[in-house]
């Protein structure tokens, strides 16, 4: 069980990053819809935990050393060949995210500028990836529990503190940035471009674990514990709903709210976070474009960080608001296969049984 909570912490670390943990991600995917989104975190959650299980199971199954086989086992050789560029890009992306969103943080936070904070966040993720696979599990599930105890900080301050009449919440309709035009749209839509971007790393973890069914708990308890974090930060939103609409980073915003102390341990945890992600995509980046044993892996990472800092010169918000959305309608692609793949192995082993009865 020990293992299946390290894999778990593992997939909420990955997943979690700049723009979930600070509040921009669900505002734009949830929140911003009103109070119909509570019901949309519902929905995000089974998702999360039933895609994350598939995952890391077959990833365990086959013994993954990259995600092209998983993909390739789901989708088949040619949408397998598609899918696995898409993620492949999408790997290279949300490392971007990540890193443009430490800049933001150091920015807002500590006073430093954002071309500094990223650059020290690329650096810091390069480094750490000289690292083994195992190592990095261990790092990436550690930081994990701290997000838990700031959000849930952060959620008993918002409910003490909420001066209007809980109606008003229900009263709360589509407004603002969204990046869908229907809430359950918005909830399916974070789900897929989230299982997109970790698919890959998720592979990788699974592949570490030879127990399929530790993997598979793994990926169930990691999936609900996303889906608790998105309806602990909504509802924070939710309550301070008027005041974070502007804010790059809402919880960090609302956690300075109760005390400047707050604010930067807020901070920090989201910097720990967003580390987390950014060493999960560009180790799977890396490991796609060489083996993550070879001499040339090093450099390949080296190179992958650099450009991604490049590329993080786009802006955050911007990022998490365009290239989300785009590879989030193109990751229904991978879920749709993940759902016919379990769905055609629970037939085989319904046909099995019955041949044999």
């Amino acid at each position: 069980m020990t293992k299946a909570f390290k894999i778990a912490g593992a997939y909420i670390g990955v997943i979690v990053g700049a723009g979930f943990a600070s509040g921009q991600e669900i505002l734009q995917f949830f929140t911003s819809f009103g109070w119909i989104s509570v019901v949309g975190t519902c929905i995000a959650t089974v998702l999360f935990a039933f895609l994350g299980m598939q995952l890391l199971q077959i990833g365990s199954r086959i013994g993954a050393g990259s995600h092209k086989n998983v993909i390739y086992l789901i989708c088949g050789k040619w949408i397998g060949l598609f899918v696995d560029a898409l993620i492949t890009f999408f790997l290279f992306g949300v490392a971007a995210v990540m890193i443009a969103g430490s800049g933001a943080i150091f920015e807002q936070q500590f006073g430093i500028g954002a071309l500094y904070g990223s650059l020290i966040m690329a650096g810091v993720t390069a480094v750490t990836l000289c690292f083994n696979l195992q190592k990095i599990i261990s790092v990436i599930s550690l930081i994990t529990p701290f997000l838990f105890i700031m959000i849930f900080i952060v959620f008993i301050y918002s409910i003490l503190q909420y001066k209007g009449d809980f109606s008003e919440i229900m009263q709360l309709g589509k407004s603002g940035q969204t990046a869908a035009s229907h809430w359950m749209t918005g909830a399916v839509l974070y789900v897929s471009y989230n299982i997109a971007a970790g698919a890959a790393i998720l592979a990788l973890i699974g592949g570490a674990e030879k127990n399929e069914k530790t993997a598979g708990i793994g990926g169930l308890f990691g999936g609900l514990g996303l889906g608790l974090l998105i309806l602990l930060i909504n509802v924070i939103m939710l309550l301070d709903f008027g005041a974070i609409q502007e804010a790059d980073m809402p919880i960090v915003h609302i956690a300075n709210e109760i005390s400047p102390i707050a604010g930067y341990l807020m901070s920090i945890v989201l910097l720990a976070m967003i580390y987390n992600t950014s060493v999960g995509m560009i180790y799977a980046f890396a490991a796609r474009v060489v083996p993550s044993g070879g001499k040339s892996f090093t450099p390949v990472v080296i190179i992958s960080a650099a450009a991604a800092f490049l590329a993080s010169f786009v802006g955050f918000v911007k990022l998490v608001g365009t290239l989300y959305p785009l590879v989030g309608y193109l990751g229904l692609i991978l879920m749709v296969s993940i759902i016919f793949v379990w769905f055609k192995f629970k037939q085989a082993i319904k046909h099995e049984i019955h041949i044999s009865s």
